[in-house]
């Protein structure tokens, strides 16, 4: 646990040390509210983070403010510390494991109840993996009709602001290169239903096929999926850059 506890903290303060802006004086009321008003979530909403294991990131599912030790957390530990006037709510609902078909069977309880006024998405490897490791394929149109019900639920029932993360894979090994086959057409669907639907996109797979640039694939996820701090990080960055300016 202190370890885990001193990563979480190492990762932070390079969150903080990347975006939080180095050019504001912390005595200059005008400079932070300028600051403040770059965060286009408002004061008081409710952001909810729904996927698999890489947003539920070991959360404890006994307690409904577990945020997990991932992204999700660092995003709502950065931005509560840098916009503390925004009385920001915060819920991690990410389950390890999950598809789109699974988000679909709790969505009512894990999303729509909880009338959250943005909502994060990170689903898909679990849709791709099973068809390897269990026999057990989503094809990419069930994954679109899916991925395009939830959506539909939020658009009606919520009015909620949506931000699509992309399914990712990092080539750590042959066995996880030769699933891009799968999931490279899964990827697709959340771009175009991004566009579709007018959302916010994070454009994961760019961002961690752009960093195996500088480090390798097991730096930022060892398995090929579940990020490191640092990968985690990367992904937190990229969310609270499309949730600003």
């Amino acid at each position: 646990m202190q370890r885990r506890a001193f990563l979480e903290t190492t990762i932070l303060a390079a969150l903080a040390a990347d975006l939080i802006p180095t050019r504001r004086e912390p005595s200059s009321a005008q400079a932070r509210q300028e600051d403040f008003m770059t965060l286009n979530i408002q004061d008081g909403e409710t952001v909810l983070f729904q996927g698999d294991s890489i947003t539920d990131a070991g959360r404890d599912r006994e307690n409904g403010d577990s945020l997990g030790g991932g992204y999700a957390m660092m995003i709502a530990s950065w931005l509560s510390a840098a916009h503390p006037e925004r009385k920001t709510t915060f819920l991690n609902r990410g389950i390890s494991g999950n598809r789109v078909v699974d988000l679909k069977g709790r969505w009512r309880s894990d999303c729509l109840d909880l009338k959250p006024d943005w909502v994060s998405i990170l689903i898909g490897v679990n849709d791709t993996w099973r068809r390897y490791d269990s026999n057990d394929p989503t094809s990419t149109e069930d994954y679109e009709r899916g991925y395009r019900d939830l959506l539909d639920q939020v658009s009606k029932q919520l009015k909620a602001k949506l931000i699509l993360l992309e399914p990712f894979l990092l080539h750590v090994s042959p066995e996880v290169k030769r699933m891009r086959e799968d999931l490279d057409p899964k990827i697709e669907v959340v771009r175009k239903l991004a566009k579709e639907y007018q959302t916010r996109l994070i454009p994961t797979d760019v961002l961690f096929s752009e960093a195996c640039a500088h480090r390798p694939a097991d730096f930022w996820a060892a398995d090929g999926v579940h990020p490191t701090p640092a990968g985690h990080a990367l992904i937190a960055q990229a969310w609270i850059r499309a949730v600003s300016g």
